[in-house]
């Protein structure tokens, strides 16, 4: 299995996109990572739309980027809740500083955006978080997935298999 030995984090908060979140869970699973589900710590359970719950492993304020080799984003509107919490900012904002592979899908740009990590940076996103990802710096496009270095970026979830494929290569590439 491609990803034996790697460790990835999955964001969670309420009103998740259900397919952002189970395929990419599922997905890694099956390539052999250790997946590790980390909320906000607001609650140890989250509830996507529609009304699918995620149990937390860990709030984010006890994750250290060091001990992971990636990060996954699922949009929906859980990342404008995400992003209200510092410690999920900096997660996000640690890894990709670390130069480990951080995707985000449809709204999932927001956690990006908050990170202040887009200046000079090529994404996409669902098209209705556009204009926050250019005020952000970034050049976006309207494209199925978007790899510039370590951030990998889709818009919606028919775009989740060549999103994933992406991101498993990406933490494929990582030293166990």
């Amino acid at each position: 299995m491609e990803l034996e030995g790697r460790k990835v984090i999955i964001l969670v908060e309420d009103m998740f996109n259900v397919f952002e979140f189970w395929y990419p869970f599922y997905r890694l699973k099956e390539a052999g990572a250790e997946v590790t589900v980390v909320g906000s710590g607001r609650t140890d359970t989250f509830t996507g739309k529609p009304a699918t719950e995620v149990r937390a492993d860990l709030a984010a304020d006890r994750v250290n980027a060091d001990d992971y080799d990636g990060l996954v984003i699922p949009g929906g509107y859980a990342p404008d809740q995400m992003r209200r919490y510092p410690a999920m900012v900096n997660l996000v904002r640690s890894m990709v500083e670390a130069g480990k592979p951080v995707a985000a899908i449809c709204h999932a740009g927001w956690m990006l955006c908050s990170a202040d990590v887009l200046k000079g940076r090529r994404v996409t996103s669902f098209f209705a978080i556009r204009d926050d990802m250019v005020h952000a710096g970034a050049q976006w496009v309207d494209e199925k997935v978007v790899v510039d270095d370590n951030l990998i970026t889709s818009r919606t979830p028919d775009d989740l298999p060549a999103f994933m494929r992406e991101m498993i290569r990406a933490v494929g590439k990582m030293r166990v």
